[in-house]
């Protein structure tokens, strides 16, 4: 469960929000002014983010590394045209 706190209860209270996060896996998004500032989260949360964004940019660094000698224009082709034969088989698969 997600809640927002303002920043002066968070201070107040973060034996209580600890103790929610750890427990009971809530997650609260701190705001100041009304605006989101920050984010207490369970720990296991933050490393299975952690490596899902180590997943997303080692993939992204393989495909640039096979690709760092086609020019971009060519690229930009390339997956344009294989957007398009994607949604034509989506179109007819809803036909």
């Amino acid at each position: 469960m997600t809640k927002k706190i303002t920043a002066l209860k968070a201070r107040h209270n973060l034996g209580q929000v600890l103790d929610e996060v750890y427990h009971r896996g809530d997650q609260y998004v701190i705001e100041r002014d009304g605006k989101a500032m920050a984010a207490v989260v369970p720990l296991w949360f933050l490393e299975e983010w952690r490596k899902r964004k180590d997943r997303v940019f080692g993939v992204i660094t393989a495909i640039h590394q096979r690709t760092k000698d086609i020019a971009p224009k060519t690229i930009e082709r390339v997956v344009t045209e294989a957007v398009s034969a994607t949604r034509k088989k989506t179109r007819r698969r809803k036909a």
